[in-house]
């Protein structure tokens, strides 16, 4: 069942993540080539709202398959197909109201190929994601290589994303804008003792090209966005109590200004054949140099009218990207699996996401914006061959 959980973390958790990069930047796996084919099927389903209001649902279906080639190869492929429907703020959260309903559909089909060797593997994937407004092009290389004992991996990889953004043939005003991703990552993986393992990543990005939302108002952001990110794992077998716990930290910095912490623990205890997966995850940002927030009128209530005013006198980078704000989150999650035979399992994961600007840490975060939930759930099978 393990065995079954490590493969699908891969390229399946990959398909959201841009850009080609996270293809092939898996979980912690031995340089083996595998011995049996795999093929899933998830089910997800995303609703999130803020004060009683239902704002976006995603119902997205994934599929999943890998096949061992001629001993020393692997070939992987994963498709997902969001429905996406509802609506999003214009401006900041008091103005949700103000954006009609939309419906889309967005399909990702991601391609990976693995060649082994007896310390080292090297891989090669390719994305492509498509919606009525977006198109993404990415491609993603990695070589491992462990030690002579296997106690410590090293990793090294390059990503990189070419995005088309056009609106106009809905209404929109925007027109064959481009955007441009590169990527690169840094790791070691170590076996510190029989019961510990550690992870660090590195990773720069690098992206030119149009980087506002064309669906908000007053949205003018720099034509550039360079990322620096670091990511600590620590997996850890309580003994006696049969337990293991995966604790993470990550590190977030880019060039808009944007500074984010995130903590995150999981506890994995197996009773037979089943496998409970509890977790909790922590999350706060600072905002963006160039976000604003809303204008108050003299009784100290968010006001459309005067925040408008404001905004079209602005002349520098500006925006009112409520994702662009300074807040905090803290997500909380279970998943069930369950061992039908050695060869097949399904599982069920629940998570229930809140974010508020009072969560952010070390400040109030920024003013005036609405409280934000979600809800996530995901049901899956899969069949070793």
């Amino acid at each position: 069942m393990a065995a079954i959980e490590s493969t699908l973390g891969s390229v399946l958790a990959a398909s959201l993540l841009l850009p080609g990069l996270a293809l092939v930047s898996g979980a912690v796996q031995a340089e083996s080539a595998p011995e049996q084919g795999l093929i899933a099927l998830k089910v997800a389903h995303y609703s999130d709202g803020q004060l009683g209001w239902e704002r976006v649902t995603v119902r997205s279906p994934q599929l999943y398959a890998l096949v061992p080639l001629a001993g020393d190869w692997s070939l992987e492929g994963a498709w997902v197909g969001d429905s996406v429907s509802g609506a999003t703020p214009r401006m900041h959260t008091f103005e949700s109201g103000a954006t009609p309903s939309m419906e889309d559909y967005r399909k990702v089909v991601d391609v990976k190929v693995t060649r082994y060797f007896s310390r080292a593997a090297v891989s090669a994937g390719l994305t492509y994601s498509t919606e009525h407004d977006y198109t993404s092009r990415a491609l993603g290389l990695e070589a491992r290589l462990s030690s002579d004992d296997n106690n410590t991996t090293w990793s090294l990889g390059y990503g990189t994303a070419r995005d088309l953004i056009d609106n106009t043939f809905s209404g929109g005003g925007v027109a064959d804008q481009t955007k441009r991703t590169d990527e690169w990552m840094v790791g070691v993986t170590q076996v510190v003792t029989p019961n510990d393992i550690i992870q660090l990543n590195l990773t720069r990005s690098l992206g030119r090209g149009y980087f506002n939302d064309p669906y908000k108002d007053f949205e003018n952001r720099p034509d550039f966005r360079n990322t620096s990110i670091a990511l600590f794992r620590w997996n850890h077998h309580l003994e006696t109590l049969d337990v293991s716990v995966r604790s993470s930290y990550r590190a977030y910095a880019d060039s808009f200004g944007v500074r984010s912490h995130t903590l995150g623990l999981e506890l994995v205890k197996s009773f037979d054949r089943w496998t409970f997966t509890p977790g909790l995850r922590a999350y706060t940002q600072s905002a963006a140099d160039f976000y604003f927030d809303p204008v108050v009128d003299a009784n100290g209530v968010p006001s459309p009218v005067l925040t408008r005013r404001f905004a079209n006198r602005l002349t520098d980078k500006h925006s009112a990207d409520q994702r662009l704000a300074a807040f905090g989150a803290v997500t909380a999650g279970i998943k069930v699996a369950y061992a039908i035979d050695p060869q097949t399992q399904v599982d069920f994961k629940l998570e229930n996401y809140r974010q508020r600007a009072s969560l952010a840490w070390g400040s109030g975060g920024s003013p005036y914006l609405e409280p934000f939930s979600a809800v996530s759930m995901q049901f899956g099978v899969a069949r070793k061959f």
